[in-house]
């Protein structure tokens, strides 16, 4: 199988870069010139010995800004453990450099637009959670990966990569064109890896959860919902469990998305906006690309919508209920289970509801294992594909307790657990396997809406708790800042890492230029000024009572008004993305 180089060095001198592969036996180095940005392959011999140097884990890829392209690269990782003896790699450390040896070609204002560019870059690298392996392929299942072809083997890691969960896709397109240089070329996931060697009656085996986050319609909670013409769902993310024991290997396979049609939830200060349904748009088109193409790749579908099936909710839950009726397609089931109002009152036991209600499902999806041997004995011919309204909390919930019932039978099966034992009862496991499910849940859910998950208590402990209660208020609360004041910076963080907003390089002005109107700056401070005087009469009371109440009746209707038109006009006080149209959001 073909493979990536492991070891780098960097040699930096003022006209070019030379990573050099480390390697042993490896003789290739990558050339980039700082000035043409060509890139060409090269050996040892061409690195002057002037350079400076620098070891380095690996080439995130190239992105063009104001001040032209810049080089980023991994230079710290750490070490997940190792999934089939192919070690796995969680990226620590990044640095972007600049091809340019000085910025003094750039105006202030370019200057200053390079700097908010370069921030948001630096905001994609710092959140949590991207993976690499260089000799094995993390973006496929251990199925997809059993039932491949000979020439399949012999592409390269790039070329035969999931282009779905390759996040810096778009930042390796200049290598992608070069097929001699994809030896430097690393596909990296974003979501969640854990591996776990675990013991069960004294029998050792390897457990192992990997979540693949899409780079199709990604981005942060309210500004990306639905999904978009392609038929690509927000926050659609594939989960993949996995035990391995001596030699046998299994696998167990969910996913989740947002509702697949027109749909969406823009911030604008209320706690909870109003989603609001498309009405220009033809959601059976993209609705039945977006199965097509989940049927294709997984096989029959189980759509467990876990929404309200009242209030704001409701007309959701319906709308997706009439378009898989529409469908008219036995490939697809769908099952609407209010989980709030199942569990309310901390009946948290209902769950089993669920899980019952679909066990015969389960049963006939299977999953993929592989014997001792190495046959294959069972192949996965279906997934749940799990959905609340974020896709997080109640959907992780759901998801924890369906691939532990598929664990139970993958152990069974490999003789791990003997006839009659539940995994429940194996109290050192149990524990394992809830706090990796909640740390999966918190890994989802800082990515897409800016904080851990909620209801991680139950996951972890497997009932809810008032401290659990607690934190989710706390949780909640983080949310709400976020989601209103700092997401549109995170948006375009995003669309600029994926490729989806694009730094041209005719030095024309950049849709950072626009400016908020008057209304952003000035009714806040009218608003906080009123209420300032208003706290002031109250404590420096007047003459006689009837003086100071006209004063606070005053500064307190002044304080009201503002904070109603602030509240009336929600959207134009939010942080809203700047780099991609809304027309596109939608």
């Amino acid at each position: 199988m073909a493979t990536a180089y492991e070891r780098y060095n960097l040699h930096t001198t003022p006209e070019k870069f030379f990573i050099e592969a480390c390697d042993e036996g490896a003789d290739a180095v990558l050339a980039i010139d700082r000035v043409s940005n060509e890139m060409t392959l090269t050996g040892r011999k061409d690195v002057p010995p002037s350079a400076v140097t620098r070891p380095i884990c690996g080439i995130m890829g190239t992105i063009r800004l104001v001040a032209g392209m810049y080089l980023i690269v991994i230079t710290r990782k750490r070490n997940v453990g190792s999934l089939l003896g192919h070690a796995v790699w969680k990226c620590v450390d990044f640095d972007v450099i600049s091809y340019k040896k000085t910025l003094l070609h750039l105006s202030e204002v370019q200057s200053q637009e390079n700097k908010s560019f370069l921030s948001m870059l630096n905001n994609v690298l710092t959140t949590d959670g991207f993976y690499f392996c260089t000799d094995f392929d993390l973006t496929h299942t251990l199925q997809r990966l059993a039932n491949t072809s000979p020439d399949f083997q012999e592409m390269s890691l790039l070329e035969r990569a999931d282009q779905r969960f390759v996040w810096n896709g778009n930042l390796l397109r200049e290598l992608a064109g070069q097929p001699e240089l994809h030896k430097f070329a690393l596909p990296v996931v974003h979501g969640y890896i854990v591996m776990k060697p675990c013991r069960i009656n004294g029998k050792i085996f390897e457990w192992i959860l990997i979540s693949r986050r899409s780079c199709f319609r990604a981005g942060v909670r309210y500004y990306v919902r639905g999904i978009d013409s392609e038929g690509h769902a927000a926050n659609f993310v594939e989960t993949e469990q996995i035990v391995l024991y001596e030699g046998a290997k299994a696998s167990f396979v969910q996913t989740r998305g947002s509702m697949p049609f027109y749909w969406s939830q823009r911030p604008n200060l209320k706690y909870k906006p109003k989603p609001i349904i498309s009405k220009t748009m033809t959601h059976l088109d993209g609705f039945q690309r977006h199965f097509d193409s989940q049927l294709l790749i997984y096989g029959k579908q189980t759509i467990l919508n876990l929404v309200n099936q009242k209030g704001s909710e409701k007309p959701l839950e319906q709308a997706f209920a009439k378009m898989v009726s529409g469908m008219n397609n036995g490939m697809l089931n769908y099952i609407a289970f209010d989980f709030h109002k199942e569990c309310s009152h901390m009946r948290w036991d209902r769950l089993q509801i669920l899980v019952d209600a679909v066990a015969e499902m389960q049963d006939e999806y299977s999953y993929f294992m592989v014997n001792s041997e190495g046959k294959t004995v069972a192949q996965q011919r279906g997934v749940f594909r799990s959905n609340c309204m974020d896709c997080l909390d109640r959907t992780n919930v759901i998801q924890s307790l369906l691939a532990r019932r598929s664990l139970q039978s993958q152990l069974q099966r490999m003789g791990v657990l003997n006839v009659g034992q539940r995994i429940e009862e194996q109290a050192e496991f149990e524990k394992i396997y809830k706090n990796a499910w909640a740390d999966n849940a918190n890994a989802c859910a800082v990515q897409y809406a800016g904080t851990g998950a909620l209801k991680t208590d139950f996951t972890r402990t497997g009932k809810r708790t008032r401290w659990g209660l607690l934190m989710d208020g706390w949780n909640s609360m983080i949310r709400y800042y976020k989601n209103n004041f700092s997401d549109g910076f995170r948006q375009d963080s995003i669309d600029l890492f994926l490729g989806n907003f694009a730094v041209d390089d005719s030095n024309g002005p950049t849709p950072l230029r626009v400016q908020k109107d008057w209304k952003f700056l000035t009714l806040p401070i009218i608003m906080l000024v009123a209420f300032s005087m208003c706290i002031v009469c109250l404590l420096m009371a007047g003459d006689t009572w009837t003086e100071t109440l006209a004063y606070v009746t005053f500064w307190g209707a002044a304080s009201a008004i503002t904070a109603t038109i602030i509240l009336f006009n929600g959207q134009d006080f939010v942080d809203a993305p700047k780099l991609v149209h809304k027309e596109k959001m939608d």
